[in-house]
């Protein structure tokens, strides 16, 4: 079987490396153009284009993928399957028909819930306790297509969006190559998805980590879970930066104290006043310093109750 990957972030990478070590045949791999990054501002390649180099295959970057050229380059190559994970552009009708099997998709979450671009970092942001990740026969639109496969993982309260990263692309990885010779068998029935069950995640911004102390303890919790590693949940204090790696959510009351009032600071965390509850902060950042236990932060920086986060 001759098979077209698209894909561009690491957990796309982890999909296609998965595709590598099932010795299937990887015609081409189709990825997003290097982007600038860092200070210099120089292209850098995607993840993808990097492991696909490694293995010695063909690499293409359309800027768009429903250019002429794009299409015509596509059709050249007569794959069998085109399997996409992440790719970051939506397919038009003609590149969808063109494969023999068509076009599967390996996303991140269990569908038709969370279609678009965060699913993972969403599930814990609205604090699910289980999510996965579902393998659809792609059609027109985001996220619409049939569902050939699914497989659940469980959401623990320590999972970051980093872990929980790391677990679905291991888990979309051994469900793909599953999944693959199902369908050139013909030993899948596809399932249409109901419409009136999905929801849609945006691309997150930096700014989707600032935390909103008027929110529930446990809303900001999960915030500070989903957004870890990126953007990462931060606040301000005294004019600058303060980054919030770990926290744990308390029930404890407050009566009397603003949303983002510190109530308590010592060894075991900075207690901070939410719409419900309070938000321990166990572990944090200061603009321009390193990463810190809240107990060895306040050796240096005092915090005294009432002062203001936020």
């Amino acid at each position: 079987m001759k098979i077209v990957f698209m894909g561009t972030p690491d957990f796309a990478a982890g999909i296609l490396e998965a595709l590598y070590e099932a010795e299937y045949d990887i015609a081409a791999v189709v990825t997003q153009p290097d982007r600038p990054r860092g200070r210099k501002g120089e292209p850098v390649p995607s993840d993808v284009k990097k492991c696909a180099l490694a293995h010695g295959t063909r690499v293409l970057q359309p800027v768009k993928i429903r250019e002429p050229e794009a299409v015509k380059e596509l059709e050249k190559i007569g794959a069998d399957l085109f399997v996409v994970a992440a790719f970051g552009q939506i397919l038009p009708k003609e590149i969808l028909e063109m494969p023999r099997l068509g076009c599967i998709n390996v996303h991140a979450s269990l569908l038709p819930k969370y279609r678009g671009a965060a699913p993972i970092q969403q599930a814990i942001l609205d604090g699910e306790t289980e999510t996965g990740v579902t393998i659809m026969q792609m059609a027109e639109g985001l996220d619409t297509g049939d569902i050939l496969s699914r497989m659940v993982y469980p959401i623990s309260e320590e999972e970051t969006g980093g872990s929980l990263f790391e677990a679905l692309t291991e888990v979309g990885a051994k469900l793909l190559i599953t999944t693959i010779p199902l369908l050139e068998e013909g030993n899948i029935f596809p399932i249409p998805q109901d419409d009136s069950q999905s929801s849609y995640v945006k691309m997150l911004k930096k700014e989707d980590g600032r935390l909103d102390f008027s929110q529930s303890a446990t809303a900001l919790f999960n915030r500070v879970r989903g957004l870890d590693p990126w953007p990462g949940a931060f606040t301000t204090w005294k004019g600058k930066q303060l980054k919030i790696w770990r926290a744990t959510a308390l029930q404890e009351k407050a009566s009397g104290m603003a949303p983002g009032s510190v109530f308590a600071a010592g060894k075991e965390g900075i207690d901070v006043v939410c719409g419900e509850g309070m938000l321990r902060i166990r572990e944090l950042q200061m603009e321009g310093k390193k990463r810190m236990s809240a107990a060895d932060f306040l050796l240096g920086r005092p915090m005294e109750k009432g002062e203001q986060l936020g």
